[in-house]
């Protein structure tokens, strides 16, 4: 989300010194009951390094009037102290009745109007803050754009309480400011395991389940890890819900979290037996990644105690069902599709082999070369489509693969418009093809499971609206999806998550709880998973030149990451996978247009992003492709 000026600047008692050891505490986990455990500060993204001091409330001076009363409850809200002195500029009924854990209406900027002061005489006000409302905050933590210019006011109603002025009557969510809400909270994923697909057949990754990511916003400095565990315990988020399960029972706490100086997380858990080792184990595994993902490496295992037992999980515990186990090897296999057709994959270090079967062969001189190549996570299989778009086809990467066979998928359109027919070839960490066929009287998404299509109902489009491109997941219940609107040369962002039913014999699969990503993007040319919860997507804002953008799932833009510029470049790819959150991130690879001295037509020529720079891929062919597995 982006950083702009604000009316209502908090006021800091603040020493930068002194206090910055009160940050670095306010970050550490609790101490537990018995010995061997030391504060260890959480490592924080770019966007915590600007803050150097600790926000202390100021309570409401004696006599102050409705308007710096409504100043100072601003600042008194976004505190590193909870909400208690907050609660001090309400009457002591508004105090009682107040729940700011229900929620946060984030405005761009907040602006308290000027007036006059009120009289000996009056004895009730209303004080109103106005903003264009730009994002929620929910009661499970769960972040959510608010779009179009939603210029809105807020009133705040005072009365005189024991000869002081005092709000009475005030909205039931929390009301920030961009600049406070950056501040004062940040993204933490949490971790909850995939639901079953009753149309599955349990063979190889089909019934593994894994953890899905779901972003939440939790404040920086208030027992951050004890938060982030009971946000755990409290389940998944609405919007992710439908998809996901979680081992934990309703009405567990997390009573304490700490982390030892052997990296080791301590947890109590109240409400819950722990005295079956599976749930136990299942349960621990959420948390580890949970406060993994904050620690940045200060996390290597957990300890879970509670009712009638305990247990201790880490990363490398099998069977594997981390964020990203079905994400593919790592170091992830690089692909090019040389000018000929044939199929290569490559690495930094080497020049490439062609692929095994038919697709590492050059197209016959009697059939047009092959259009979009897509490669499964697991390396074994390939889809490929046709030049003209009308045929959709699945080989596998081996000897005995000597022809391409019959297609999967066939379009009905007619003619050769490149943006009609089949497209953006995408496959999860089950073995499932998605593509989507821009068949322009019939739009369609599709599913290839083995060798059978099936449809792909997608819920929540407007009228007209169609899925010009997709990624799905690798853990295959989130999907990214371009939309195209009619009569609209750009495209927008959305996501959706992914609902499995029917038997294996009949497998039915709907895209429904659809909604909107990247406030600021007005065009959308090309998108990768880059992480378990983040997309890498080549667009533009209004009035800019094309950038690389990582956008989160919940619709937010990373702030961690400085934006790249790719005016030049025409698609990206990033992977997912990784081996463990330390590892470093594999290159983005881009094709881009490069324009020739001399009036030489432009060429098209592979790139990676190293260290924020762009390079030109050493191929030993020409490429028209440059892409990671999925």
């Amino acid at each position: 989300m982006r950083g702009t000026s604000n009316r209502t600047e908090p006021r800091l008692l603040a020493v930068v010194g002194t206090l910055l050891g009160a940050l670095v505490a306010s970050g550490c986990a609790a101490m537990p009951d018995s010995g061997g455990i030391t504060r260890v500060e959480l490592s924080q993204g770019a966007a915590d390094k600007n803050l150097q001091a600790r926000v202390y409330p100021v309570a409401p001076s004696r006599g102050a009037k409705p308007r710096e009363l409504l100043t100072g409850f601003l600042d008194a809200v976004t505190a590193d102290e909870g909400y208690d002195t907050a609660r001090k500029y309400l009457t002591e009924s508004a105090a009682a009745e107040w729940k700011p854990e229900s929620g946060i209406r984030v405005y761009s900027s907040t602006t308290i109007p000027s007036g006059q002061d009120v009289t000996d005489a009056d004895t009730t006000v209303t004080v109103p803050v106005s903003g264009q409302w730009v994002a929620s905050v929910d009661e499970k933590h769960s972040f959510k754009l608010v779009f179009g210019q939603n210029n809105v006011s807020s009133d705040f109603t005072f009365v005189r309480e024991k000869d002081e002025w005092r709000i009475d009557k005030l909205p039931p969510e929390v009301i920030m400011n961009e600049t406070n809400f950056r501040n004062s909270f940040r993204q933490v994923e949490r971790f909850f395991y995939t639901a079953p697909d009753p149309s599955a057949v349990a063979s190889g990754n089909v019934g593994q389940e894994v953890l899905v990511a779901d972003p939440i916003y939790l404040r920086r400095r208030i027992d951050p890890l004890t938060s982030a565990a009971q946000a755990v315990a409290d389940g998944p988020s609405t919007w992710l819900s439908p998809v996901v399960r979680t081992a934990f029972p309703g009405g567990a706490r997390a009573e304490r979290v700490a982390i030892d100086d052997s990296r080791v997380a301590h947890v109590q858990l109240g409400g819950a037996d722990l005295g079956e080792p599976m749930a136990c184990r299942r349960m621990a595994t959420q948390l580890f990644y949970t406060l993994a993902d904050q620690g940045k490496g200060q996390v290597e295992r957990l300890e879970l105690k509670g009712q009638r037992g305990s247990c201790t999980v880490g990363r490398g515990d099998e069977p594997p069902t981390g964020p990203g186990a079905l994400a593919g090897p790592t170091p992830p296999t690089q692909y090019y599709q040389r000018a000929d057709g044939a199929l290569v994959s490559t690495d930094e270090g080497r020049p490439g082999d062609p692929v095994r079967g038919v697709l590492g062969k050059p197209q016959s001189n009697t059939k047009p070369p092959l259009g979009a190549v897509a490669v499964s996570r697991s390396g074994t299989q390939a889809a490929a489509i046709s030049e003209d778009g009308h045929q959709v086809y699945s080989v596998p990467i081996a000897d005995s693969a000597v022809a391409m066979g019959e297609p999967v998928l066939s379009s009905p359109a007619k003619g050769g418009d490149k943006e009609d027919g089949f497209a953006s070839p995408s496959w999860d960490g089950r073995g499932d093809l998605w593509v989507v066929d821009r068949n322009k009287q019939s739009p369609r998404v599709m599913m290839v499971r083995g060798a059978k299509p099936y449809p792909v109902s997608v819920e929540g489009l407007l009228p007209g609206q169609s899925v010009h491109a997709l990624k799905i997941s690798s853990d295959g219940v989130r999907v990214a999806l371009v939309v195209k609107s009619p009569g609209v040369a750009a495209s927008s962002l959305k996501f959706g998550r992914v609902v499995h039913g029917g038997t294996p014999q009949a497998p039915t699969v709907t895209i429904n709880g659809v909604h909107q990503a990247a406030a600021t993007l007005t065009d959308v040319a090309s998108v990768s998973w880059a992480e378990t919860d983040q997309l890498l997507v080549l667009g533009k804002e209004a009035d800019r030149t094309q950038q690389l953008y990582f956008i989160s799932t919940d619709g937010s833009q990373s702030t961690d990451t400085q934006l790249q510029s790719a005016e030049s470049m025409t698609t990206v790819a990033a992977s997912e996978s990784r081996g463990d959150s330390l590892t470093q991130a594999p290159p983005v690879l881009a094709m881009g247009e490069v324009k020739q001295a001399d009036g030489k037509p432009s060429e098209i020529k592979a790139f990676r992003l190293v260290n924020h720079q762009w390079r030109e891929a050493s191929l030993i062919d020409k490429p028209k492709s440059f892409f990671y597995a999925g």
